[in-house]
């Protein structure tokens, strides 16, 4: 099993906004996700990403990993933005509005290029349907070894726009995410649900992180700090999760059942397969306790 980070709670705040990110360098979510992009006015684009770079390279964020959101990287704000931060050492860059594993191809051989370390990688925005349609392609850029994928990132707003759903659309986009996520899980990268915009609506933010939890996906997009802990105890195992985790390894580990592909556990059927998740369960909240959330 390759190394797990937690990404329950993915933190977007402004590139342009130095005291939040003065304050992010102490809040308990698993990303800090630095936004180049909508995020920032025209006329400060060159100031925040100046700001942005240094920020990444000073490493004061502590074990939370560090994504920015450049520009679209074929346009001219999006060059300078990977030019300043190919060496900065970000734990991934965010690339917006991707429609084809060309442009991660693209990006990740600009940043070889420029000498971007290899543990920089890659996530992909999915806000278009064009996104959608393609999401199996998109996210067979992992493969390849300038892609650099990592994960995988639902942008709702835009695709409900596009689409022409009708506020909120959520229902509406089920199908739509749950594609995203198959093509997630063929190619063994992370799928992180997207922004709930109700910042008045603890009760609908929490019920839309269950939901993500319970269709699949590793964690959620947030956009205001109180989102952090909601984010963080959906998306984390809890103690019943983790004890029946353990009760599963266990069971399989005993002699009498190495031989056996399916057991009887608590009254109910077990099969070997629930033994790699059971322990990605356990390394998931092995590698929370590390991060102290």
């Amino acid at each position: 099993m390759s190394e797990i980070r937690p990404r329950r709670s993915v933190l977007a705040m402004p590139g342009s906004n130095a005291r939040a990110l003065e304050k992010a360098r102490n809040l308990p979510a698993d990303v800090i996700l630095i936004d180049l992009e909508d995020g920032v006015a025209p006329e400060r684009k060159d100031e925040a990403r100046a700001a942005v770079a240094a920020a990444v390279a000073a490493r004061g964020f502590g074990p939370r990993e560090v994504v920015v959101r450049i520009n679209p990287p074929e346009t001219e704000a999006g060059e300078a933005d990977l030019a300043a931060l190919a060496g900065a050492g970000a734990d991934a860059i965010l690339v917006p509005k991707v429609r084809s594993s060309d442009a991660l191809i693209a990006v990740g051989s600009r940043l070889r290029r420029l000498g971007a370390p290899l543990a920089t990688r890659i996530w992909a925005m999915i806000e278009t349907p064009m996104a959608v349609v393609n999401a199996a392609e998109i996210a067979g850029a992992a493969r390849d070894v300038d892609g650099r994928l990592a994960a995988l990132v639902i942008g709702p707003n835009d695709l409900v726009t596009a689409a022409r759903i009708r506020p909120p659309g959520r229902a509406a986009l089920r199908p739509w995410l749950m594609t995203v996520l198959a093509a997630a899980r063929a190619y063994e990268i992370e799928a992180i649900d997207g922004v709930f915009s109700g910042l008045d609506d603890a009760a609908g933010f929490e019920a839309e992180c269950r939901e993500g939890r319970d269709l699949g996906f590793d964690g959620k997009m947030l956009i205001h700090p109180s989102q952090i802990e909601p984010a963080n105890a959906a998306f984390g195992p809890g103690e019943a999760e983790i004890a029946e985790a353990r009760r599963v390894v266990a069971a399989f580990a005993a002699p009498e059942n190495q031989a056996h592909g399916v057991i009887a556990l608590d009254g109910r059927m077990v099969e070997r397969l629930h033994v790699e998740a059971a322990r990605r369960i356990l390394a998931l909240a092995e590698a929370i306790g590390r991060l102290g959330a």
